[in-house]
């Protein structure tokens, strides 16, 4: 158990080049968001409880938003929620939060897509959950500062609102399941950690060493179930998939209004078409991607998902989307922060990228065949373990484990993961420059 704390400890802690990019200088830039919020007319910083106290007198609903201050990703749309005048008004409907660790986050509250650096969840002061907000192309685009989804979010969250509590049994489903831990400070990574986090931020030492981040809130649930020997459910390898999963583009600026469909996928042959407005997912109001992405992460293999959806003509009709055994691996997750304790875990530390059609044709690779070219491979720790056993940078693998069907880094790490629930060497064969190399591949 120690060796597993301190190794995964170590990935949590360092930030490597390909992870998520921080502002240069961290600690200031954490103590100047608490200066700049700290008795700030609107928002309350990083007092939830007094947050919901306010809601309960005034009647409004609650706006909590989750920050990472020192991650750049999101930070295009977090300037614009605090600052942008044409959310003013708006914002007044609404207590409003600010939240910029997780230490002591109520987990049985306050559930979302933790590899986000800037989430939103709208609630009523009883804990009901209106909607969650989080935008994937905030996080790829920090220069982004669209807000019109955004907004649209929190207008439906007002309406859901004012209907409360009439339309309660259309919300009951979008509160939190069970987890197994209150906080993050239960989980056993982060409680175990060599230097113990506390409750509140240390803003008389090194403020950002004390922050839990909320990524490591993922990282966490995933590393218990491999130290029990536990196969880790999908669910938590491929959390919040995203509406690409099943064949969907939202559109930026809507709530959920579908822009395309992808042909042949699960979407398509549900009947789903461009234009069509999601209005509720097997009964619950769905008000954001963010909210199609918790209905889609409630769900297993060989499930299925009613949606009601609303055509350009006004009419509302059901759509039955079948979810068949093994639609989690179709989740991309390449980008998410959480992936790198993965890559650790699964390969000893090496990240990896599917190979193009062009570029199989060119190096006569088949288009049905594994070959995931190695573009990094670590050098510390358990992110380490890759190059020791003579993995290199432009290396292709071609085989692991048996596996030599074509599939992405994502699938990879879903299928080896519920084929070795604890540490195992698998046989592993690698083209280099044309030449194929056998090499052990080892998962931790």
């Amino acid at each position: 158990m120690k060796k597993l704390v301190s190794l995964l400890g170590c990935v949590l802690l360092s930030m490597s080049p390909l992870n998520a990019e921080t502002v240069k200088d961290r600690e200031g830039a954490v103590r100047a968001d608490k200066e700049k919020m700290e008795g700030h007319a609107r928002w309350l910083f990083n007092d939830i409880d007094s947050a919901f106290a306010e809601a309960q007198r005034t009647n409004k609903p609650v706006l909590v938003v989750l920050r990472c201050v020192p991650c750049l990703a999101c930070a295009g749309i977090d300037g614009a929620v605090m600052d942008a005048p044409e959310l003013d008004s708006l914002l007044d409907e609404f207590v409003c939060v600010r939240v910029i660790n997780a230490n002591s986050l109520d987990l049985e509250r306050f559930q979302f897509d933790y590899d986000l650096s800037f989430s939103a969840l709208m609630c009523n002061a009883d804990g009901t959950v209106y909607g969650r907000y989080g935008s994937w192309r905030h996080q790829k685009d920090p220069a982004e500062k669209s807000i019109a989804g955004f907004k649209a979010t929190l207008d439906a969250a007002l309406l859901l609102h004012r209907g409360y509590p009439a339309n309660r049994p259309h919300l009951a489903g979008k509160g939190p399941k069970d987890i197994g831990y209150k906080t993050p400070l239960d989980i056993p990574l982060i409680k175990n950690h060599g230097n113990p986090y506390g409750r509140e931020l240390d803003w008389q030492g090194n403020v950002v060493k004390s922050c839990v981040h909320c990524h490591q809130i993922g990282d966490g649930l995933k590393a218990a179930y491999r130290e029990k020997g536990e196969f880790i459910p999908l669910r938590h390898i491929y959390p919040m998939p995203s509406p690409e999963t099943i064949g969907l583009t939202l559109a930026a600026d809507q709530t959920v209004q579908v822009e395309t469909v992808e042909s042949g996928s699960t979407a398509a042959n549900a009947g789903f078409r461009p234009g069509d407005r999601i209005v509720s997912a097997d009964g619950q109001w769905i008000i954001s991607e963010a909210d199609l992405a918790w209905a889609l992460h409630q769900k297993d293999d060989a499930d299925q998902i009613v949606f009601e959806v609303q055509r350009d003509d006004g009419r509302r009709i059901p759509l039955q989307v079948e979810l068949s055994e093994g639609w989690r691996f179709k989740s991309d997750i390449g980008r998410r922060v959480g992936t790198w304790p993965m890559r650790g875990m699964v390969g000893g530390g090496m990240k990896l990228e599917d190979l193009s059609d062009e570029e199989r044709s060119r190096r006569r690779i088949d288009l049905d065949s594994l070959a995931l070219e190695i573009q990094h491979v670590g050098k510390f720790n358990k992110h380490g373990v890759a190059r020791k056993n003579g993995f290199r940078e432009g290396d292709i693998l071609v085989e692991v484990d048996g596996i030599t069907k074509r599939m992405t880094e994502s699938e990879y790490f879903g299928r080896l993961l519920q084929r070795h629930p604890g540490p195992a060497t698998l046989d592993a064969v690698v083209l280099r420059q044309g030449r194929r190399v056998e090499l052990k591949f080892v998962m931790q």
